[in-house]
């Protein structure tokens, strides 16, 4: 029997790479000899960080749509025709036994053509609630792997299979290195260390409110880890600049390579509320205040947020609040021991371990029924 050929399609930010790398890190771990294929969108991150992780990808030339200029779509619709060609081309010169979409702009040419050509698909869904892509996806899919329950709103009963969203393998161990972690980033053990994540590529919101309360922040006697992302962090290193060595206590990039050692520092998250970023809290059970994106398709975000909160396993303050309240809730909780352990207690119960492992057994009973 021929090994396995694979795609795997989707990106435009970690949520959606880490995952994806993460089921492709595990089938190689089980299946040494099967061929993987990415397929991205050519002029996002996937592009750099999937051939890091060591595997061939292939970009489209797809994009979002513009819903507040929707004049500015005709482009839109012209890359998405030259993505579906280039995508079944890919498909047919690729032959793979299955093609699984982990969300982002490329994944929905790549499933479609793929369902089209009578290739078999997966979708991985990682959000309470479904995006139009994935909700059209799903008519053609042969199964789709969710991360919440109640999914059958948006998808077929029948092909559901709750699998979680996989992590980032080293962050699985990550609450063990707390010393390590702290003379990583140069920190002093004792005190209290908040993370400051808005994603890969940023989050406007987060980074004005942490250097609007940042004087607030370093009177409090707090260290921070602070990834500004991608798109913010030269505004973020002209606004330290000003410090000129007076906040030791901050260490801040645009990207953090060692997150499990971010993680491992923190007694509290400060984070966008993407599925991805939520997935890797409940597993290591961090405190996180969750500030949720107003720019991401149907509000995805603040309902990823709220099915924490309504648990009391995380805190939610909404973008628009977030440049007066954000800092005065990190200083108050932070500080606030018992409400750290009930939140970290409460997230631990939601974490879906090995999602990978479950995600990669869907993967291998479709081929082998094929």
């Amino acid at each position: 029997m021929r090994p396995y050929r694979i795609i795997i399609s989707g990106g435009g930010t970690g949520g959606h790479i880490f995952p994806a790398i993460s089921i492709a890190n595990t089938i190689k771990k089980r299946f040494p000899d099967a061929e993987i294929l990415f397929v991205g969108a050519e002029d996002r991150m996937e592009m750099e960080r999937v051939p890091a992780a060591g595997y061939r990808i292939v970009g489209l030339p797809v994009s979002g749509f513009d819903r507040a200029h929707l004049t500015r779509n005709v482009k839109v619709l012209v890359k998405l025709a030259k993505s579906l060609r280039l995508a079944r081309k890919t498909i047919r010169e690729f032959k793979p036994d299955i093609a699984v979409g982990v969300g982002g702009y490329a994944s929905g040419p790549t499933l479609w053509m793929a369902s089209s050509l009578g290739v078999p698909t997966l979708i991985q869904e990682q959000n309470s609630y479904a995006g139009v892509t994935n909700k059209l996806l799903a008519k053609r899919a042969t199964k789709i792997c969710v991360a919440y329950q109640d999914m059958d709103r948006f998808f077929p009963a029948d092909r559901i299979v709750l699998a979680g969203n996989p992590v980032r393998m080293d962050l699985e161990e990550a609450v063990a290195k707390k010393e390590d972690a702290l003379a990583f980033f140069g920190f002093t053990p004792g005190k209290k260390t908040i993370l400051i994540v808005g994603g890969s590529l940023g989050a406007r919101t987060i980074n004005q409110s942490i250097e609007k309360g940042l004087e607030t922040l370093l009177d409090e006697d707090l260290q921070l880890i602070w990834q500004a992302g991608k798109y913010y962090y030269p505004e973020a290193r002209k606004y330290m600049e000003t410090y000129q060595g007076k906040a030791d206590a901050v260490w801040y990039s645009d990207f953090i390579s060692r997150m499990d050692y971010a993680y491992a520092a923190a007694d509290l998250v400060i984070s966008r509320a993407g599925a991805s970023s939520i997935s890797e809290l409940c597993i290591l059970a961090k405190p996180v205040i969750l500030v949720p994106s107003p720019n991401v398709s149907e509000d995805h975000q603040t309902k990823n947020a709220l099915a924490l909160v309504h648990k009391d396993a995380a805190v939610l303050v909404r973008d628009p609040e977030a440049v007066d309240q954000l800092v005065p809730k990190a200083v108050e909780l932070v500080k606030d021991d018992p409400k750290l352990a009930a939140l970290s207690k409460n997230i631990a119960t939601l974490a879906f371990r090995q999602s990978a492992e479950h995600i990669v057994d869907e993967i291998v009973k479709i081929i082998e029924n094929k």
